[in-house]
């Protein structure tokens, strides 16, 4: 069963597209049910970050594939409500060979914004356990993760690949730190309370800032993360009349909308005098408009600005890069034997069962025979002799036939497999 992946990622496509194809987790659940429901679809997953999205389908037939890529890209639009067309330059395929690897590659954190980031294993996992729970996987997705996250653990432990740090998360500490020298009169404010917003406090900790502020559509969720920190908890409608407040703000929520506009930026400079202010936006989709840019002592940067952020330690990492490469290749090579010997897997049980019936046929005349008083030497003799007739009859004739079509290869297999040596 083939596989194929359909994506857009940091690199095809600018986070004005990404964010109108992005599968926020409310809608992910319909949206897997529904791809599912396509007849040519086998089993899905959807894995859907900040910097990408990505739909990895299996499907019965390498003919269904034209027709499969038709389809899938008519869903994407109706789902979304896009035009594909604005999107056929941004979208990439990835089939069969090609696909397992990059989606090892992404698991590995080889294909992330910040070479080798930690973060998109749990996202992988994450996208998994979902498609697992709603049923959507079939068995050559279920095989294949396993296997990704075999891969994902020796590339982590055997290689450097995670050493320095340079993620996402720190990228955005490094941002505040340059901008802002003296970060203990400084407050900050963290709207989320996702994977990404707690790897932020990690960094945000040794800074000291004067005082932090986490503001999250539900306090319990927000509770533990505020606590590590001492932060103060606030809800979203909040954020309006408490943003004046703050010097930086670092969000990263999963709103179908911006929750913070042009015009509310603007009252809360006027009511700090027009004090610098530092919005990091690692949302898509985005959580800030991108209009505040025309205001003044307003500095907004989004995810694809990190790219240019971290360049430091990612030296070592790319070296690694290398070494995980090698890993994957290999690895990538074990499951296409897997899935080359997967049908035959099929064959060789039902050759077994044949036989085994064979066997159970003869062996209850033979046992029958002896109860009703025959010769237990000729019994023997005759279900040796015709077991071994009916279990060589098969493999005979098609070597027979093989012999008669003159297909030497064909005879040179079914004899070798057969364990037969070469006769001169």
């Amino acid at each position: 069963m083939p596989i194929t992946v359909l994506g857009v990622n940091h690199k095809t496509a600018p986070v004005s597209l990404r964010e109108k194809i992005a599968f926020p987790n409310e809608i992910i659940n319909k949206a897997l049910y529904s791809l599912y429901q396509h007849p040519l679809v086998e089993g899905c997953l959807i894995l859907s970050t900040c910097n990408r999205s990505e739909i990895y389908l299996s499907y019965e037939s390498e003919t269904d594939l034209p027709k499969l890529k038709q389809a899938t890209l008519q869903w994407l639009a109706q789902f979304h409500e896009v035009d594909i067309d604005e999107y056929r330059q941004s979208l990439y395929w990835f089939e069969g060979r090609e696909a397992v690897e990059h989606i090892m590659r992404v698991a590995c954190g080889l294909d992330s914004l910040i070479l080798g980031e930690p973060q998109i294993l749990g996202q992988v996992k994450q996208a998994y356990e979902l498609a697992h729970k709603c049923h959507c996987l079939s068995h050559e997705l279920e095989k294949l993760f396993q296997r990704i996250f075999h891969v994902a653990k020796i590339v982590r432990t055997e290689t450097d690949i995670g050493s320095n740090t340079a993620s996402v998360a720190y990228a955005a500490c490094l941002i505040a730190r340059d901008l802002f020298t003296d970060t203990k009169q400084l407050n900050v404010m963290l709207v989320g309370a996702g994977e990404t917003i707690e790897l932020i406090t990690r960094y945000l900790k040794p800074h000291g800032f004067n005082h932090i502020i986490v503001a999250n559509r539900t306090r319990e969720k927000a509770l533990k993360l505020a606590s590590e920190i001492d932060a103060e908890i606030i809800s979203l409608p909040d954020i309006a009349h408490r943003l004046k407040e703050v010097d930086i703000v670092i969000s990263s929520t999963a709103s179908p909308l911006p929750i913070i506009g042009k015009g509310m930026v603007e009252r809360s400079l006027q009511a700090r005098s027009n004090k610098p202010m530092l919005f990091i936006d690692l949302a898509v989709p985005r959580d800030v408009e991108g209009e505040i840019t025309l205001l003044q002592n307003v500095h907004l940067y989004t995810i694809d600005d990190l790219q240019n952020t971290v360049k430091a330690n990612l030296e070592q990492r790319a070296i690694a890069a290398k070494e995980a490469e090698y890993i994957i290749h290999e690895e990538a090579d074990r499951f296409s034997e897997w899935q080359k010997t997967r049908h035959v897997v099929d064959f060789i049980k039902l050759y077994r069962n044949n036989a085994d019936q064979i066997k159970r046929e003869l062996e209850s005349k033979a046992i029958k025979a002896i109860k009703q008083g025959a010769n237990v030497d000729d019994v023997l003799a005759e279900f040796s002799y015709k077991l071994t007739n009916k279990l060589i009859h098969a493999p005979t004739q098609t070597l027979l036939q093989a012999a008669s079509h003159g297909c030497d290869d064909c005879f040179k297999v079914l004899s070798e497999g057969l364990g037969l040596k070469k006769v001169n």
